[in-house]
Order: C-alpha cells, then sequence, then structure tokens
C-alpha cells in the first residue's frame, strides 16, 4: 500500500490506504464484487468501487459504484470519486 500512496502523491498526508486481504472489511460493508461478469476476468471476488466518508470512527456516507448493467462501475465510476466526496462533506 505504501508503494500505491507514493505513486498517488499522498505519502505523509492524513489519507491513508489500508488493505483488505482477507476481504472481513469488505464483507461487513456489504461490497463483494461478485458478479459473473467482473469474476470471470478477476477470477476471485473483489471490492466493488466505493467512497466511504468516516468522520470520528462513523460511517457518514457510502457511495457504490454499481449499477445492474455495470457492477464494477466502470462506466460510470462518478459516485465514488473526489466531487462526489466533496459535496458529501
Amino acid at each position: 500500500m505504501s508503494g500505491w500512496a507514493k505513486d498517488q502523491g499522498i505519502e505523509g498526508s492524513i489519507i491513508k490506504f489500508l488493505g483488505d486481504t482477507r476481504s472481513e472489511l469488505t464483507q461487513a460493508l456489504g461490497v463483494v464484487l461478485d458478479h459473473p461478469g467482473p469474476m470471470s476476468v478477476l477470477g476471485i471476488p473483489r471490492c466493488k468501487r466505493f467512497s466511504m466518508l468516516i468522520d470520528d470512527g462513523v460511517i457518514k456516507t457510502i457511495n457504490i459504484a454499481a449499477a445492474e448493467n455495470d457492477p464494477a462501475g466502470d462506466d460510470n465510476p462518478t459516485v465514488s470519486l473526489v466531487d462526489k466526496m466533496l459535496a458529501d462533506l
């Protein structure tokens, strides 16, 4: 995760990248991407594309970029991007 943080230029900032290697958080949040379409490419369940605003340990908003015809949220990830997060603030 530190390599990704460095690549994204957030190293040393207030943003933290965390891994979910056993999918425990993914499952608890209900954001498991296990649709047959993406699974045929990815092979194993992954995490859906989402953003989450957490304030003092409380989830204020969770924005999941997925639709019935786009389970991975690739076609329209807008809801999980920075503009939506800024609006949520």
